[in-house]
């Protein structure tokens, strides 16, 4: 029962932290979002590691599993976190949050081919359904030109949200290779790694880059709140997503993180109400992908006993594709 509820705390600051960063793109950069996001991210685990005795472990990391965790916080923190923002700036969080959590496919993709882990043929299903539910959400007509809202960037849109998908998909791949060996607790020393190369990389941009400088200090005084909060929120997902795993199967945990897609729809109407498309494909398409990221993330024995699928469809469907 922990796991779960903390699962969905898990899911429900995700979608936060995508709302308000959204609500931070409307007037602000998606640069000043990456960039002031990340030491607020690296403090929120630097609390968690001191409060939990993990700051003395930190240290004691091998220097491999270090290297792999400092490039799961470039890739993921910095080139996803700026992807994301900049395809949230294009057309807003309702269409872009089914692309992104195709990230989920590129996850299992990995495992497969570099891990050796199983893959089934629900699970590819599951893949299809996704990309179904992601092309459903983009046939919803946009906002009337004059009347209040935006119009949807979707070349930029389509860019950068499977950028952010493919650098979000890879990070997990990079954290398993460094932590498979490791305990629950290693997930808080991980994050402060990760957190800390990002964190590096981005002042070490900011120092170089006089166009980057002039970027972040232009920035609202507004724009720094929102950058604020889902600097927090992602932190807080993170944390309360690591502790779900270390007391819930990844079967019960992984498919209620997936009700992040159904929280950013609720915080979008009521952070975003006039810088997002809403509509019936909108909902039917998070749905959708919903479905199939389930399909996907959980075990598929699971899922088959649970609905009781006839024995040979069955077997059909839990083959293993090499």
């Amino acid at each position: 029962m922990l796991g779960a509820f903390l699962a969905v705390l898990s899911a429900g600051s995700f979608a936060a932290t995508t709302a308000t960063g959204r609500r931070g793109v409307v007037t602000g950069t998606p640069a000043q979002g990456m960039i002031l996001s990340n030491p607020v991210g690296a403090l929120c685990f630097l609390l968690v590691a001191a409060l939990t005795g993990e700051i003395a472990h930190t240290l004691e990391f091998p220097p491999a599993t270090a290297a792999w965790m400092a490039g799961v916080g470039v890739l993921q923190f910095v080139v996803g976190r700026y992807a994301n923002f900049r395809a949230n700036q294009s057309a807003g969080v309702n269409l872009t949050a089914p692309v992104v959590q195709l990230n989920v496919i590129v996850t299992l993709v990995l495992a497969v081919v570099f891990l050796g882990e199983r893959c089934t043929v629900l699970q590819i299903i599951g893949g299809l359904v996704m990309f179904a539910g992601a092309i459903t959400t983009q046939r919803q007509s946009p906002p009337k030109v004059g009347a209040p809202g935006f119009s949807p960037r979707y070349a930029e849109c389509y860019s950068f949200a499977l950028l952010a998908a493919l650098a979000y998909g890879t990070g997990p791949f990079m954290a398993r290779i460094a932590l498979q060996l490791s305990g629950p607790l290693s997930a808080i020393s991980g994050g402060l790694i990760a957190y800390g190369a990002s964190t590096a990389a981005v002042a070490t941009m900011v120092l170089l880059s006089p166009s980057l400088r002039r970027n972040v200090k232009s920035v609202k005084w507004e724009n720094i709140c929102w950058f604020i909060y889902s600097g927090v929120a992602v932190a807080a997902a993170q944390g309360f997503m690591y502790a779900a795993l270390a007391v819930a199967p990844i079967m019960v945990v992984i498919p209620l993180l997936q009700l992040s897609l159904v929280f950013r729809l609720f915080l979008s109407a009521w952070v975003n109400p006039h810088h997002e498309v809403f509509g019936l494909k909108i909902v039917l398409g998070t749905v959708i992908s919903m479905v199939g990221a389930c399909a996907v993330a959980v075990d598929s024995d699971f899922i088959l006993a649970a609905l009781r699928v006839p024995y040979t469809l069955a077997q059909v469907l839990r083959l293993s594709v090499s």
